[in-house]
């Protein structure tokens, strides 16, 4: 997926996008200028506010370190937490890194904290009504017949066979040609298309590059882009104005969505027919999510009629995908970065890499305690997801004192959780897997997750988390097996640590990408 820049072309248009903005809005977007409820009084501070706009003057100067921003802020409260007023104070809220307020918001008053409409008008267009947008039955429902799939062993070893099956016969080939031309590869890039193929087949049960003649990865990108630039967007209102017009981004959404929509629709309408499925992909029927889900719906979920239920099916599955879609490799990219900076621990991954046996097995990517630990220490600093959000229901008081209304946006930052002194000491910002290895026997422990919310926490966490650390491990141990994986810019000093080169969208992305060369290991590990 391109690099995204939500402020390209729009700063200098500032003035004229406020005055537009405070002219039409209360006549096209009317019902969201309910009148919220005065803020309590509150004693977490607030970044530098002014009538009207607002911290958006805040914003825009530190859009190029936005969460580097957020987490020195939050790093300098009593209570790591900070109140927000945004645009024509159109919405309020706040933002923690505080566990004991994240256990209160995810866990202890669930109930009271949802997705709600804001995140739903940014995404609902690409997720519908899908399990990562929505909340209340449809969210349980859908909840509880993911987590049964995800707990299956058939669904594990399925996951597993299709990465290893893609490690050999495409992204280990590509790499090695790449290395035998001495060619500079965006080993992000790479990274990114290997992990879109591979949740392509998990969830749909194809090979998007031998059946992609519909554009689906392409719109699926854009798609994405444009949802993700809405969150970040100085003025909300534009890319409202532009749906309401059909113009620019908004066109451009709606002309990817149909792609999107075409080729899912397709991909369930060849399933339920089976007779082209089973010819064309015969070894891989009925394991991936899309023929699972179409199992369950029709002996455990009535529908009205078929339209409604491949609808579903749709909005569940490209959910999926999106969860899929990038957070591996964007902690894969960050992970690399980290170790090319820290030599002692990228050999100390490379000593226990190498004992494993070449026909390794999901039971032996167990005993990679180093190695876990380092991928947690790398999710510590860089969560691929790095601040989440949620809306509230009704007024309520956090366990550090902070008062927040009804209709606030209540957002945390597991970026500045990695970042805070009072959480994981003075040397937070430093990159020490052995911090996951207290013991001194070489053991993993895993940490508090209200400490770690890279995969979220409470009802919600993320399903597919253990997978995740499998994939990762696989990639990582078939990658360093070959190849010493070189960074040019040296990867990740001391200096570079203090201003990372993310990108500004929902994911943590490297900025320009991870260009890299790659060096043939000179022995034979086994």
């Amino acid at each position: 997926m391109a690099d995204f820049d939500p402020l390209n072309n729009i700063s200098p248009l500032l003035p004229l996008l406020a005055l537009l903005s405070l002219c039409l809005l209360p006549f096209i977007f009317f019902p969201i200028f309910r009148r919220q409820k005065q803020a309590p009084p509150s004693k977490n501070p607030t970044p530098q506010s002014y009538p009207i706009i607002g911290n958006l003057p805040g914003f825009l100067r530190n859009r190029h370190r936005f969460h580097d921003w957020v987490a020195d802020m939050l790093s300098q409260t009593p209570t790591s937490t900070l109140q927000v007023n945004n645009f024509l104070n159109l919405s309020r809220g706040v933002c923690t890194a505080n566990p004991a307020n994240l256990h209160h918001l995810l866990v202890a008053n669930f109930p009271n904290y949802i997705k709600g409409s804001r995140f739903h008008d940014f995404l609902h267009d690409l997720l519908g009504d899908g399990i990562f947008g929505i909340d209340g039955h449809l969210w349980t429902m859908q909840r509880k017949l993911s987590s049964h799939e995800f707990n299956t062993k058939s669904l594990r070893h399925f996951i597993s066979n299709v990465v290893t099956s893609q490690l050999d016969q495409n992204l280990v080939p590509y790499l090695y040609t790449a290395c035998n031309e001495n060619r500079i590869i965006d080993l992000q890039e790479i990274l990114q298309r290997f992990s879109f193929i591979n949740i392509c087949k998990v969830a749909f049960g194809v090979d998007i590059e031998s059946m992609d003649n519909s554009g689906f990865a392409k719109a699926f990108n854009d798609a994405v882009d444009i949802c993700s630039s809405r969150f970040f967007a100085p003025i909300p209102a534009v890319w409202r104005i532009k749906r309401s017009l059909n113009i620019g981004s908004e066109k451009k959404l709606k002309e990817s969505i149909k792609i999107i929509d075409d080729f899912a629709f397709e991909i369930i309408k060849s399933k339920a027919k089976q007779e082209q499925y089973d010819r064309i992909y015969p070894d891989w029927r009925n394991q991936d999510l899309l023929s699972r889900f179409m199992a369950k719906t029709s002996s455990e979920i009535e529908f009205d009629d078929e339209a409604k239920k491949r609808k579903f099916l749709r909005d569940i599955i490209i959910s999926f995908i999106l969860a899929g879609k990038d957070s591996t490799s964007t902690a894969l990219t960050w992970f690399f970065w980290l170790i090319n900076g820290h030599p002692d621990c990228d050999r100390l991954i490379l000593n226990e890499v190498t004992t494993l046996d070449p026909t390794f097995t999901y039971d032996d990517l167990k005993s990679l305690n180093y190695l876990h630990a380092a991928l947690s220490e790398s999710l510590r600093l860089f969560p691929p997801v790095p601040i989440n959000s949620r809306l509230t229901v009704s007024d309520d008081v956090w366990p550090d004192g902070t008062r927040v209304s009804k209709g606030w946006f209540a957002d945390y930052s597991a970026y500045a959780m990695g970042r805070m002194e009072k959480v994981w000491g003075p040397d937070c910002r430093e990159f020490k897997p052995e911090r996951w290895l207290p013991g001194g026997d070489g053991v993993f422990k895993p940490s508090d997750q209200f400490k770690f919310p890279a995969f979220h926490c409470g009802p919600r966490t993320c399903l597919g988390k253990d997978m995740a650390f499998v994939q990762m491990k696989t990639i990582v141990v078939a990658l360093m097996r070959e190849f010493e994986i070189i960074a040019v810019d040296g990867g990740a000093s001391a200096e570079k640590m203090m201003d990372p080169p993310y990108t500004l969208s929902l994911l943590l992305k490297m900025r320009g990408g991870f260009l890299v060369r790659l060096k043939k290991r000179g022995f034979n590990p086994n």
